[in-house]
């Protein structure tokens, strides 16, 4: 079977390809980009990617859409989903070589259960939701995880229904470059273990 790599056509921008470290922060399984790879992202904000994750046992490369998320610090990291880490048995520590490459195709983020209530329950802003862009709806997503306070959350969910029932395609006021996963940060800025 031949390697995979990545589908580009000549007036892409090149891929950024680089060696990482697979690290566990509690539950979760992550790969820190290097200083440089991430300096060739554009943004210091979340960016959706094509990737390609290959290690020597498995060389020929797991192909998967992902959005690698910010640091907090200028820099970015990707989390390793539980299938893949499976499928090729990695572990903390493990070195690993990704190529991703910036897309605008951004893929559906999970909308969190209590979330996806509301917006049931608001019938009249269905079109609103769905006219914003996917980028929009991971903002949204990601402005109602970046809490672990379940009152604070539950605002936020009310808060974003409201603003998208007043026209608001996006939510403000929020640090688009921190690391506002509540498992993973603090401070806005990703820990080393948690």
């Amino acid at each position: 079977m031949a390697e995979k790599t990545l589908q580009r056509n000549a007036s892409d921008p090149p891929a950024i390809g680089f060696e990482g470290h697979v690290q566990s922060i509690g539950d979760r399984t992550i790969v820190r980009f290097p200083d440089d790879a991430s300096a060739r992202l554009p943004s210091r904000g979340q960016v959706a990617v094509k990737a390609v994750l290959t290690v020597k046992a498995a060389p020929n490369g797991h192909a998967f859409d992902a959005v690698v998320e910010p640091d907090g610090m200028r820099g970015h990291w990707l989390e390793v989903g539980k299938k893949l880490l499976k499928a090729l048995t990695l572990g903390d520590g493990d070195t690993v070589s990704i190529e991703v490459e910036p897309t605008k195709d951004w893929p559906e983020p999970d909308i969190p259960a209590d979330f996806q209530a509301a917006l049931a329950d608001a019938p009249d802003i269905t079109e609103e939701w769905k006219s914003i862009t996917p980028m929009a709806r991971w903002e949204w997503v990601r402005w109602i995880n970046a809490t672990k306070n379940a009152e604070t959350r539950k605002r936020r969910v009310e808060v974003s229904i409201s603003k998208l029932r007043s026209g608001k395609r996006r939510p403000c006021c929020f640090d688009l470059a921190a690391c506002t996963d509540p498992d993973l940060s603090k401070s806005g800025k990703l820990v080393d273990t948690v």
